[in-house]
């Protein structure tokens, strides 16, 4: 059975990170409906080792993140596991990957300019700025910014082409699982994704609960939800028989 051990709040605009061990469990809860929360993923041990996004769509044969789909790195290890993937209305969660992060010029744009100096914790920060404020406590910066995740953000494509943000399924409660296969740093902000084009500025806040996964099973649904899974855990296994030899 999983254990939360934590559970802290992020407000909307804010930003975080943590270095979570292999193993972990990580909860994210969307409090208040339409939430996004951009999060990238670099190894610890090897910085230069970080998330992959097309690798991650190519392998495992998707345009979006749901239960079942492993995040990799561009080694071809694991990351992380999707376990879980509530969806409030039933119709199931989706999370993008492809869209990247609101940045100074697109939240000026729709929202108006604020600074932190003026309007403290009402000012309007972008997803770029929060990465790189969280990147430096880690001797990163804008060279080591790679494409991001956006949990619980639904992009669609018309038959032109074009991409809009789909809001319909943003509730509150809508929660996704995350099972650490790797020694991982995670970098996350709650800034709009860059498609938001809400009136106001949404300051959507998110609930962040850490804890201990169940051990990985031979019958495992993320193991077992691609054929290219499997090498990427038996990538991680002998990740970590190198390691310890």
């Amino acid at each position: 059975m999983s254990k939360i051990f934590y559970t802290t709040t992020i407000p909307g605009n804010g930003h975080w990170s943590l270095e979570l061990r292999r193993g972990s469990l990580l909860k994210i809860t969307d409090l208040e409906g339409g939430a996004n929360i951009g999060m990238l993923f670099y190894n610890p041990r090897n910085l230069l080792e970080r998330y992959n996004a097309p690798d991650t769509l190519k392998c495992q044969h998707t345009f979006k993140l749901q239960r079942g789909n492993c995040l990799y790195s561009d080694m071809g290890r694991i990351f992380v596991s999707i376990i879980e993937d509530h969806s409030v209305n039933g119709e199931g969660n989706w999370h993008d990957t492809v869209c990247g992060n609101s940045t100074t010029k697109t939240v000026e744009e729709r929202w108006g300019k604020r600074d932190y100096q003026k309007d403290r914790n009402q000012w309007l920060q972008n997803g770029y700025d929060a990465f790189l404020v969280e990147l430096a406590k880690y001797g990163l910066g804008r060279a080591d910014m790679a494409s991001n995740i956006n949990w619980f953000s639904k992009v669609i494509a018309d038959d032109s082409g074009n991409i809009t943000l789909d809001t319909k399924n943003q509730s509150a409660g809508n929660n996704v699982t995350l099972r650490f296969e790797m020694d991982t740093l995670v970098i996350l902000h709650t800034c709009p994704h860059p498609l938001n084009v809400s009136e106001q500025y949404p300051f959507k806040s998110v609930q962040i609960e850490l804890g201990e996964a169940d051990p990985v099973a031979a019958d495992d649904y993320c193991k077992n939800f691609r054929e290219e899974n499997q090498r990427g855990f038996k990538n991680n296994d002998l990740y970590y028989l190198a390691a310890k030899h």
